[in-house]
């Protein structure tokens, strides 16, 4: 029991680039070329005006089943960012040995789907408060995180981020824990594995719930 907490614990730390897991130099394993739910390509290239936003909420099967049911999603994936390691593998990413959290990439239409909507249904979908963890799901690859690509993106993600946090507060939830940067500062956005793409897809009845608190998120003008 103590070697379980402690190793809980140590998942909980985030780990320095020194203490980083090397990686690899290039991808060590191959990319669908489509989504298999929309048919579009899996890393482009996509419709003139299409936005792409990381988008971190616990565990990213049931959070990319959520973002590709939007309308004006383009395309999402399953991948790793915000760490160290080049080129990770899922197992890699789980140790927390790799810094990196699990993304989801989201290319969308913003003339459909406004940023700001998009970030609504990103906060209420997950408990934004809660560190390294979501659920029952504990390490820093857990983390809430918002990994931006345009400045009306990093003003949405603030304003969003400001107003839920109001919200939480009043419903008596903590303080808003979530890493919002630059995906420039956060580092590449590297694909996971095969089976992760839309994985409650193929597997219907797998087990990766949102983690909702309930408390709507009320959507700020962004100028």
């Amino acid at each position: 029991m103590l070697n379980q907490f402690l190793t809980g614990a140590l998942r909980q730390v985030m780990v320095t680039p020194e203490r980083a897991l090397p990686g690899r130099p290039a991808r060590p394993f191959p990319v669908p070329e489509r989504h298999a739910v929309l048919g579009t390509p899996l890393e482009g290239p996509w419709p003139e005006g299409t936005q792409v936003i990381g988008l971190a909420l616990g565990c990213f099967w049931g959070a990319e089943k959520e973002m590709w049911r939007l309308e004006g999603v383009v395309t999402t994936a399953a991948g790793y960012q915000g760490g160290f390691t080049p080129n990770p593998t899922y197992e890699e990413v789980c140790t927390s040995l790799t810094g990196h959290t699990e993304v989801v990439l989201v290319a969308y239409d913003p003339e459909v789907l406004p940023t700001t909507e998009l970030l609504r249904r990103f906060w209420e979908l997950h408990d934004p408060t809660q560190g390294f963890r979501q659920g029952n799901d504990v390490g820093t690859q857990y983390r809430s995180a918002i990994y931006w690509t345009t400045e009306e993106q990093r003003d949405a993600a603030l304003a969003t981020r400001d107003a839920y946090a109001d919200a939480l507060a009043t419903a008596g939830y903590g303080k808003v824990t979530t890493e919002i940067r630059s995906a420039d500062e956060a580092g590449p956005f590297y694909y996971a594995e095969e089976y992760h793409q839309q994985y409650l897809f193929k597997v219907p009845n797998g087990y990766c719930p949102v983690h909702s608190t309930g408390v709507a998120c009320p959507v700020p003008e962004v100028g």
